[in-house]
């Protein structure tokens, strides 16, 4: 019966497989007969003592312990689950400060998460934790149990979007952004509309099921394109694609391999990702980025920070480092990025945060995506501008309007730099270079009173100091050598001796530079020394390489491979390597600044 298959383990789910039934009518079924997860203490003293934890796991066939109590109305906040690349710690952060502002309005908060490495999961930060899974079976029991007036899903990152609707379906009541307002800005297509509709400019596009329907609009959008799926994670398998090879290799990571069926039928394997439908877009190159982090009521937009990344449109925005204020932003793209966000905001139906990401091309603004949720430059942004985004966003979804809140225009007294922690050097043979789908585990946060001082603080505590003399390699593609030679340029003004492959020598001697030539790795004789070599006898202090392509066989990926090992500092945007040499000056000249000059005295 349904009471022995919940005990051993089976999901709603997978019941429904078996029973060719769906899991919702399982759910149905199960609730009808009686069939409900009871609900333990976490029991914190072993046993001696009766356990009054306010931490609790499901279970089956067991009594429930403690029914809740109390008169406060209730919300259920979503965690973000297990940390992994593309959700860390920075929505823990959100779910935080979630929870102690509903605490503070007078609700009961209720946490529901599966991460005990968490600060969401300790026992002070809510009224009542929920040890779950964040699937729809899990996140239901829960909400049958405390009757919530609402479920909070925009603090979590994407986990809990996607939960969105089974939340409403059970009839529940999704607190801020609908999930209306979340498949329309998930949804590649539909997005892709509403924002042809709303006159905002935005890459050339098309939705597509396979991968001759691929072809076929990357024909007519013209390359380079990129390669998006529906509701993912941190950028999992985006891809720039510059010719059809690569858009086949691109189509097969979101389709999966293809596979023979029993009855020799040929079939994907499927990764998932397709099930939305792909987005291909044609990719704006050599474009500045920007992040902009919003408040709306569904009425009304609050514009809060606009950040510029440092390297140029293609890096995922969770691997490139982000500026505040945005120092290349013009006045008249600052008043055109405000126009585009705040027509977004109320026709997406977004209630909370809102995280538009936008790209600036020949003074063109061109909107990339936009999110309904707290993006993970949130704390970022919070601790750079001095203003708890969540705890404003937990009051809108909790029915106040922005005229309510007061809020000013945030005006920064200094330059504020997040920077991507990457974990390269644990995975040897990985190669490093950035693209857009997300590869860092964490990110660190630095202000000084320029760009170039932040910048150098923030890569040195992300565990890459800049060397401040010594010798600098430089390999760049053919389209950045110009500009590679005011890089090269400003090196050897601060002493740094140039070495370089062949191609980029020949560039930069043209442009009056002294330069030592040395042979890429396909083209070394047999006794002559490469570049490889340069870099593991210790011989180099800083690597430029913009790669050609990527893969073992690459030239390119060698020396990176090289850097990682010998723990060089390796740049592989020339936009990033613009900035470090920025950082290398002012970092000779930096000095320490007190906490008392910093914030003020009597603090």
């Amino acid at each position: 019966d349904l009471l022995r298959a919940k005990r051993a383990g089976w999901g709603d789910d997978s019941i429904g497989d078996a029973l060719g039934l769906s899991g919702a009518e399982v759910r149905r079924r199960r609730r009808q007969e009686g069939v409900l997860p009871a609900f333990r203490r976490v029991d914190s003293c072993a046993g001696e003592v009766e356990a009054g934890s306010n931490y609790f796991y499901s279970t089956w066939g067991e009594a429930d312990e403690t029914l809740p109590a109390g008169d406060k109305p209730r919300v259920v906040i979503l965690g973000s689950g297990p940390n992994r690349i593309g959700q860390g710690i920075e929505f823990d952060y959100c779910c935080v400060h979630a929870a102690q502002t509903f605490r503070e309005l007078g609700y009961e908060a209720v946490m529901v998460n599966c991460n005990p490495e968490t600060v969401s999961t300790d026992y002070d930060t809510s009224d009542r934790l929920y040890f779950e899974p964040l699937s729809p079976e899990e996140v239901l029991a829960v909400c049958d149990r405390e009757q919530p007036v609402g479920v909070v899903t925009q603090f979590g990152g994407q986990t809990p979007l996607r939960l969105a609707r089974s939340i409403e379906d059970g009839g529940y009541r999704i607190l801020g952004t609908p999930h209306a307002a979340i498949d329309l800005a998930e949804d590649r297509a539909r997005f892709g509309s509403l924002v042809e509709e709303l006159g905002v400019r935005c890459p050339p596009w098309a939705i597509v099921a396979s991968a001759e329907e691929a072809y076929a609009a990357a024909l007519e959008i013209g390359y380079p394109v990129l390669v998006r799926p529906s509701y993912v994670l941190g950028g999992r398998a985006m891809r720039i694609c510059y010719d059809d090879e690569q858009l086949e290799e691109a189509m097969a990571a979101v389709h999966g391999p293809e596979l023979v069926g029993a009855t020799g039928t040929r079939v994907s394997a499927g990764s998932g990702l397709a099930q939305n439908g792909v987005l291909l877009d044609r990719f704006v190159e050599h474009a500045i980025e920007l992040d902009v982090d919003a408040l709306c009521d569904g009425e009304t937009v609050f514009i809060a920070a606009v950040m510029q990344h440092v390297e140029e449109a293609g890096v995922h925005s969770g691997d490139s480092a982000c500026v505040l204020p945005a120092p290349s932003l013009t006045l008249a793209a600052a008043l055109e990025v405000e126009h585009v966000v705040k027509r977004l905001g109320p026709a997406l139906g977004v209630v909370g945060l809102l995280n538009v990401q936008l790209a600036i091309a020949d003074g063109s603004v061109y909107v990339l995506e936009a999110n309904p949720r707290a993006s993970r430059t949130v704390p970022f942004a919070s601790k750079a501008i001095g203003l708890n985004l969540v705890a404003a966003a937990c009051r809108l979804a909790a029915g106040e309007k922005l005229p309510d809140l007061a809020l000013t225009t945030p005006r920064p007294t200094q330059v504020s730099v997040k920077a991507a922690v990457l974990p390269f050097a644990r995975f040897p043979g990985a190669d490093p270079v950035l693209g857009p789908e997300m590869r860092s585990t964490g990110e660190v946060m630095a202000s000084a009173a320029d760009l170039p001082t932040a910048l150098a603080k923030a890569e040195r505590a992300a565990g890459r100091p800049l060397p401040t003399s010594g010798t600098a390699f430089l390999s760049v593609r053919d389209e950045d050598k110009p500009a590679a030679v005011a890089v090269a340029a400003a090196l050897a003004g601060l002493g740094f001796e140039l070495v370089a492959t062949e191609g980029t020598a020949r560039t930069l001697r043209a442009a009056g530079l002294e330069i030592e030539e040395i042979a890429k790795v396909a083209d070394a004789l047999p006794d002559e020394s490469t570049v490889v070599d340069l870099v593991r006898r210790g011989r180099c202090d800083l690597v430029i390489n913009t790669p050609q392509g990527s893969g073992a066989r690459e030239d390119g990926y060698l020396i990176r491979e090289a850097a990682l090992v010998a723990r060089v500092p390796c740049v592989t945007t020339i936009s990033g390597a613009a900035a470090a040499v920025h950082a290398i000056a002012n970092a000779r000249a930096e000095s320490a600044l007190s906490l008392q000059e910093r914030i003020g005295s009597g603090v």
